[in-house]
């Protein structure tokens, strides 16, 4: 990833977007990024995160399966749910980490998941939320931090549904014996760890 993208992403921080009032220092954010196996193995890494919940959102369907999302049928993203403590890590900190660990130009894409449920999404909880994504994708697209547009959906929160029990901490307890977190979580995950080590728990 270019030097730029640090450039922006900290003068954005710098401008303290998400002020919060004393005591409201637990905020959450729902994110899309492909495969949420990848997505919470990251997030659970991080200091500051409280927790990192795999589940769906931007559907019409009620209570989707695994199976229902994975047909693209429902209109869910898969997502993980991020509750982070604001006054350890903030959420431009918390979208840094988004746009640098997926590609956020392929539409509907993540490498080999292929499908709407894979789509690149924010969805916000607040007004705050909002505005600061917003600008975080408009200074990357101005930069040009990469050569195709951002295409990352930005929405606001709808319902969470929290998916099956097996799809919880699925890397911590699968990575040994699932090709797929050896060869696309695994190497995720490594590239992660150098970029953000001195933000890791």
């Amino acid at each position: 990833m270019k030097s730029q993208f640090f450039v922006l992403i900290f003068s954005i921080i710098s401008l303290n977007l998400n002020a919060m009032q004393e005591g409201q220092n637990i905020e959450k954010i729902t994110l899309g990024a492909g495969c949420f196996w990848c997505v919470e193995a990251v997030y659970q890494e991080l200091d500051g995160v409280i927790s990192a919940t795999s589940g769906y959102m931007g559907g019409l369907t009620k209570n989707p399966s695994y199976k229902e999302v994975c047909s693209g049928l429902t209109g869910h993203a898969e997502v993980i749910a991020v509750e982070f403590d604001n006054t350890v890590i903030s959420l431009a900190e918390i979208l840094e980490v988004f746009f640098q660990v997926h590609n956020p130009t392929t539409l509907n894409r993540q490498g080999n998941d292929v499908g709407t449920q894979y789509r690149s999404a924010i969805y916000y909880l607040s007004n705050e939320q909002k505005e600061t994504a917003l600008k975080v994708k408009r200074a990357l697209n101005i930069a040009k931090v990469w050569e195709d547009p951002i295409v990352t959906e930005i929405s606001a929160a709808s319902k969470f549904y929290v998916a099956e029990n097996y799809h919880q901490d699925y890397y911590s307890l699968n990575g040994n014996n699932n090709p797929y977190c050896s060869m696309v979580i695994t190497p995720k995950l490594e590239k992660f760890r150098k970029v953000f080590k001195e933000k890791l728990k």
